[in-house]
C-alpha cells in the first residue's frame, strides 16, 4: 500500500492569500501546502480522502488518471468543494463515494446534480453516495474503518486503513476511538499551530495524542502558515514529523482484511 499526501495545509492553504509572512513567501517547497487530502493505492486500486478546492491541481500534480472512489471525512468546504472535478473519473460509470450519514445527506442536498437523477448529465460528475458502515468496508483489498473524532462541536470521521490511520480536522479523540487505533505503524494527526484553537489540535495536543496512540511514526497535517517546516520538524520528538505535499509512505507488507 502507498499513501501520497496530496495536500497538507489548513483551510486557507499555504501561502495564504494576501499574506507576506516568512512561511507564505518561503521558496521551500515543503512550505507550500494545498488543502489536506491523501491518495491511497493498493493492489491496483486508487482512492482519495476528501476533494478540496485544489483537487484538480492535486490530480494533475500526482499524475492520476483513474480513481476507484472517495472517502469523505466531513463536509467543510476545504474538504469537499472540489467535487465537480470528479467528473473526469466517471467516464465509465458512476464513481463510489463514502462518508458518514451527515456527509451523505450534505452531498444529496448541496450536490444533488451529482448524486441525484439529473437529466442534464453533460459536464457533471455521476456519483454513487454510500454511508460507510461503522464496522468498515473492504477498500482496495484492505479493511477500512471509520474512526470518530471531534472537530469543534462536530463528530466527523478519520479513517484507519490497515496499519495506517488518517485523522485530519480533530480537536479531540473520543475514548472509544483510541481502541480503533491500537497497533498502528503510522498515524496522521491534525496540527494547526502552537496556539490553542477551538476546533483543531495545536502542537502540544497533537504530540500528546501521538504519544498515547503509540504508533511507530506520527505525521502532522492540516498545517497553517504559522509553522515553518524545517523549524517545526526540529522542535518535535524524533518519531513525530510534519508531513508535506507529495510525501510518500509505503507499506510493503499490507494484506488481509482486518487491522
Amino acid at each position: 500500500m502507498r499513501i501520497t499526501f496530496l495536500g497538507t495545509g489548513t483551510s486557507h492553504g499555504v501561502p495564504k492569500v494576501g499574506c507576506s509572512c516568512p512561511v507564505c513567501v518561503s521558496e521551500d517547497a515543503k512550505n507550500k501546502r494545498y488543502r489536506s487530502s491523501i491518495l491511497i493505492e493498493h493492489d491496483g486500486y486508487r482512492y482519495v480522502v476528501d476533494t478540496g478546492p485544489e483537487f484538480r491541481l492535486q490530480m494533475i500534480r500526482a499524475h492520476i488518471t483513474h480513481l476507484d472512489g472517495v472517502l469523505y471525512t466531513h463536509c467543510h468546504a476545504d474538504h469537499i468543494n472540489g467535487i465537480d472535478d470528479l467528473r473526469v473519473f466517471c467516464a465509465e460509470g458512476p464513481l463510489d463515494v463514502y462518508g458518514s450519514e451527515a456527509v451523505i445527506e450534505t452531498l444529496n442536498t448541496r450536490f444533488a446534480y451529482a448524486v441525484g437523477k439529473n437529466p442534464y448529465r453533460g459536464g457533471l460528475p455521476q456519483l454513487h453516495a454510500h454511508v460507510i458502515p461503522r464496522e468498515g468496508l473492504n477498500l482496495a483489498g484492505v479493511h477500512c474503518i471509520p474512526v470518530p473524532v471531534i472537530h469543534g462541536c462536530k463528530s466527523i470521521y478519520g479513517y484507519r486503513i490497515g496499519p495506517f490511520a488518517y485523522l485530519t480536522d480533530c480537536k479531540t479523540i473520543p475514548e472509544e476511538s483510541f481502541a480503533l487505533l491500537e497497533g498502528l505503524e503510522v498515524v496522521v494527526l491534525d496540527t494547526l499551530r502552537y496556539e490553542s484553537h477551538p476546533t483543531h489540535m495545536n502542537v502540544a495536543e497533537a504530540v500528546a495524542a501521538a504519544q498515547r496512540i503509540g504508533a511507530r511514526t506520527t505525521y502532522l497535517t492540516h498545517i497553517s502558515h504559522r509553522l515553518e517546516h524545517t523549524t517545526f520538524d526540529a522542535d518535535l520528538p524524533e518519531n513525530i514529523h510534519p508531513a508535506y505535499d507529495m510525501m510518500l509512505l509505503d507499506f510493503p507488507q499490507v494484506q488481509g482484511n482486518n487491522p
